[in-house]
């Protein structure tokens, strides 16, 4: 038994405490019902009260503590005594049934975190991004055109939530239209937790990093202007990246790039069409679209299973409780942001929030490096859509994601 079991046995042990499995079960209120209140809604605020590093099950391998609290989820973000390689590792705790590929920018510590991420992080700067808005406009415009034009009802999922986000990351990496399709069922793979078995997951990868891996060799015959021209360059010419990494590094932002803001899509309209007051209110008002984005990605947590795990390499005290060395911990973005000591009033969704210093992205060196562009894609869209479709509404309740690390919606059912 390590000392993370040892550990977690003997507080296991104590009168009255029961050790959870986590994922806590899915709240029974309708999918992204507005506002939902302290108390039974939100199963953290006890949590962030009583017991901020809250010991769970985690579904493969083992126990792991949830930290609830703002500035302790901040510190397990951003203090290098809480590592993602060792988090990584195929016998640490973990939500996927297949561990992550060993190499990349997603699993990786400073300096070599630093490393990778200093490779692709030129190509989001903000100025790099807001060059894209036009693009990103016009994609929008299109596909807002092409659902009205095909006539309600429609599924805002597949017709405007998904292809948007696809368009976006692969117009950036040089993905051909033609094989874009394939996507879906790759990130489906690469994001599963039971929806998919362990030989379909390595399936979706093998296919992934096979269809990169090609796409790699024509870009070193034929470079082209995208971001995956110059991660080819930073292998062949400069020595910075190896075969794996590229691939694997490429998989991983093309995965985080289009399924993040695709579910976020998804979930901000559901939420917002169940309160038309503030879809009404974003129509006339969309000169303020940046401020309301940032309140709903503070409101809506974009995974179900909290937040990224990292493991503790030495003794460090945190929320009044001793972490030990080798214990994981899963650091919850969204109770961070519905923490009231940070945010007023956190469960009323305020689209005038200010200031709002949310870490819907995370926090220190492994904050989304692609914040800026999926900031670009919901303020377009939810400047577009409350005024091109002032009568949207919900045609039929939406079916909620289900074995993904991902939260979000597989249909939302629209009419106007």
């Amino acid at each position: 038994m390590t000392d993370h079991e040892s550990a977690g046995a003997a507080e296991a042990g104590r009168p009255g405490t029961a050790v959870r499995r986590f994922p806590f079960a899915p709240s029974p209120r309708p999918e992204c019902a507005p506002d939902p209140g302290p108390g039974p809604d939100d199963p953290f605020a006890e949590l962030r009260e009583h017991d901020p590093v809250h010991l769970v099950e985690l579904p493969f391998g083992g126990r792991a503590r949830l930290v609830t609290r703002y500035e302790d989820v901040r510190t397990v973000l951003a203090d290098p005594r809480f590592s993602r390689t060792a988090a990584s590792r195929p016998d640490a705790p973990r939500f996927e049934p297949v561990p992550p590929p060993p190499v990349g920018v997603f699993v990786s510590d400073p300096p070599e975190h630093t490393r990778l991420r200093s490779l692709v992080a030129k190509a989001f700067t903000k100025r790099r991004v807001e060059a894209m808005r036009p693009g990103v406009r016009a994609s929008v415009q299109t596909l807002i055109g092409r659902m009205k034009a095909a006539g309600p009802p429609a599924d805002f999922v597949p017709d405007f939530a998904l292809p948007l986000p696809v368009a976006v990351i692969c117009d950036l990496f040089g993905i051909p239209e033609e094989d874009r399709a394939s996507f879906r069922q790759w990130c489906d793979g690469l994001l599963s937790t039971t929806s998919m078995t362990e030989e379909e997951i390595h399936a979706s990868r093998r296919a992934l990093f096979g269809y990169l891996s090609s796409l790699v060799a024509e870009r070193r015959r034929k470079p082209a202007d995208d971001l995956l021209s110059g991660l080819v360059r930073a292998h062949v010419a400069e020595d910075r990246l190896t075969e794996e990494e590229l691939v694997v590094f490429s998989g991983g932002l093309l995965v985080a790039g289009y399924e993040t803001s695709a579910s976020q899509l998804a979930n901000f309209t559901c939420l917002l069409l169940r309160t038309p007051d503030l879809w009404k209110q974003l129509g006339a008002r969309p000169e303020s679209v940046g401020t309301a984005v940032e309140e709903l990605l503070r409101h809506v947590p974009s995974l179900e299973i909290g937040g990224f795990t990292r493991v503790a390499t030495e003794d460090v005290e945190l929320g009044g409780v001793l972490v030990r060395a080798g214990e994981t911990l899963v650091p919850v973005l969204g109770s961070a942001n519905h923490d009231p000591a940070v945010f007023d009033a956190p469960h009323r969704l305020d689209l005038e929030r200010t200031p709002n210093p949310h870490i819907a992205f995370g926090y220190g060196p492994h904050r989304c490096v692609g914040a800026q562009l999926a900031r670009v894609e919901l303020q377009e869209a939810f400047r577009a859509l409350p005024q091109a479709c002032p009568e949207l509404r919900i045609a039929a309740e939406p079916r909620r994601k289900t074995g993904t690390i991902i939260h979000g919606l597989a249909s939302l059912p629209v009419s106007w």
